[in-house]
């Protein structure tokens, strides 16, 4: 019985410490400083991270001014994420976007309004049916003027909704872009269950929400 203990108390206390290490590992990715990415002909990014990703790059694309969205990872702290280390959550990364967009037409503050109206702001550490770290809504900035839009615009959500907001904010570092198969993967697969039950449904209730700010009167 002493042995068993003695193997248990090892265990426990080998546990505590890589918990501790990826803790800290985490910690500094949060108390980074922000990596710009400068204007490619004329177009800016943006990242975010609010559950499946398949459902955040199809609200993204509806939106007048956005380009393309890719689907990825982003806000942890190992290199080289896969779909399958991510989902064990000890990676630090969420499921994310790289929003590719034309500042001209669709402000950041408006891509922020896409972000807080297309998912349930209050869910901590999931959306929909998705529960996980790698699930958790996280919005990026690049300075110190997006990061004051999202605050901003987060702190009057809760005032509105008197809750809190669950959404994360952090400095963006480095998005991993995910495997081909997850590119488009709402368009490419409309009857898949997850895409009919839950993918489709959050896209129309954000177009209903927002259709003003829809491609082709909400046609594409």
């Amino acid at each position: 019985m002493k042995k068993l203990l003695s193997i248990l108390a090892i265990t426990i206390l080998f546990s505590c410490h890589n918990q501790a290490q990826t803790n800290s590992k985490q910690k500094a990715v949060i108390d980074a400083e922000p990596v710009v990415v400068p204007l490619k002909d004329g177009k800016a990014k943006a990242y975010f991270a609010s559950g499946c990703f398949w459902c955040v790059e199809a609200v993204y694309e509806s939106v007048k001014g956005v380009e393309e969205s890719i689907s990825g990872y982003a806000g942890g702290h190992t290199k080289n994420p896969t779909y399958e280390a991510s989902n064990t959550g000890r990676t630090g990364h969420a499921e994310a976007v790289e929003i590719i967009y034309d500042p001209e037409v669709v402000s950041f503050a408006t891509l922020v309004d896409v972000y807080f109206g297309s998912q349930d702001p209050t869910q901590a550490n999931g959306q929909g049916p998705d529960h996980g770290s790698q699930y958790r809504s996280i919005i990026f900035y690049q300075n110190d003027e997006q990061k004051k839009i999202i605050e901003d615009k987060k702190a009057a959500l809760a005032k509105e909704l008197d809750a809190t907001i669950a959404a994360e904010v952090y400095p963006f570092q480095k998005f991993w872009i995910a495997e081909d198969y997850h590119q488009n993967y709402e368009r490419l697969h409309p009857n898949q269950g997850y895409i009919r039950n839950v993918s489709i449904p959050r896209l129309n209730k954000f177009k209903a929400k927002f259709p003003e700010l829809l491609k082709d009167g909400g046609k594409h």
